[in-house]
Parts: structure tokens; sequence; C-alpha cells
């Protein structure tokens, strides 16, 4: 199924995410597929479906609280790069809580969080509960999905539902940086360019 975004699509996504479903659509760079990060059942759908194989899967946050229900956030190190860069399209891997699922984390116990700078994208994650999985909406090695109809084309009807947010305005997908290291690593240089992350890092030495 194929609609627009709105109050009765997020009411519908939300709906869908609560059944262990997955759900297409816009993030703050690509489209995205979403499930419950928690849900152990979905994970396993979301990584077949995408035929991943010991990857880990990012997550969009509608806040920081939320986020702190994934990750462990309390350090200086953290609080200075999301004060400069969320919302924002960064993607912070940081050391995941004990109850979050290894089919999220594949084993490496960390997790990538993401609060975008989007209103509509936040709008979905609040109504869906808060955090969401976000993996590409491609199938390995095809480009990314800029439209709901390519997402509808890479997966037609082996995904519940597609909320039609429009075009993407992004040219990049993320800046992933692994805050877990020493020193941090930018994983991927995206969105946000390399030179203002060291920026802000060089600032914490």
């Amino acid at each position: 199924m194929l609609i627009a975004d709105g109050q009765e699509a997020r009411e519908h996504a939300a709906r869908v995410i609560e059944a262990g479903g997955v759900v297409g659509f816009r993030t703050d760079t690509f489209y995205g597929l979403a499930v419950d990060p928690f849900n152990r059942d979905a994970l396993n759908a979301l990584n077949e479906l995408k035929g991943r194989e010991g990857k880990p899967i990012l997550v969009l946050v509608a806040t920081r609280e939320d986020a702190a229900r994934l990750a462990e956030l309390d350090t200086p190190l953290f609080d200075a790069i999301a004060a400069r860069h969320w919302p924002g399209a960064l993607t912070i891997v940081c050391a995941a809580r004990d109850e979050v699922p290894e089919e999220l984390t594949a084993g490496t116990g960390t997790v990538g969080v993401r609060l975008p700078d989007d209103a509509d994208v936040r709008a979905l994650v609040v109504a869906c509960g808060g955090a969401l999985t976000a993996t590409s909406a491609n199938t390995a090695g095809s480009p990314p999905a800029r439209s709901a109809a390519d997402v509808a084309r890479y997966f037609g009807g082996r995904i519940d539902l597609v909320i039609d947010g429009g075009d993407t305005r992004a040219e990049h997908p993320s800046t992933v940086l692994d805050i877990t290291r020493d020193p941090p690593t930018i994983v991927r240089e995206g969105a946000v360019p390399r030179e203002e992350i060291e920026a802000t890092l060089n600032r914490q030495d």
C-alpha cells in the first residue's frame, strides 16, 4: 500500500509498526525502511528483506530522550557533538544499552542514532513510538531510493506500507561518526562535511 504523508498515514504506520510490519518512508536523507528497533522478529524480517548479514541498523529518534533508550549518552563528548550537529544528518555511533536487540547491533555492542532535522520525519517517528530503524530502502547494489515510487519498485508487495513524503532533497547520506572508538572515527562522510566534525572534535582536545 502506498499513501501520501500526513496524519492518517502516520497513524496507519504506527499500527503497522506495532504489529511488527515494515514501512517505507522518506527520512531526512533518502528513503528508508522502518521497523520497531526493539522487535526482534521485525528486525529479522528487515534483515531478510534487505539481505543484510552481520550489519548493524541505524535508528532515527524523535528526541534525545528517545536516543537514551537505545544508547549510553552520558558523556561530555556526546553532549558536545549533539549540541553542535543535532538535529541534523549526523548518525552518532554510541555504546548500546543492554536491552537493545543483537539483531539491531549485529553483535557490535554499538548502535547508530540520529535526530533528523525534518519536522515531518520526526512527526512520523513520534507517531510510531519515538524510534524507528532507517536502513536504506534499496536492494543491494542499487542506487538509494529518492521517491516512494523507487521504494515500491525495489520491494513491491514485500513491505506493508510505503508513505509518500515526496522526492528527497538530499544529495548525500548521513555522515556516520563512531564515538566508541579512540579517537572518534568518521565511518562514512556524508551530508555533514568532515571538516565540521573535526572542528567539533578538536574543541574537545
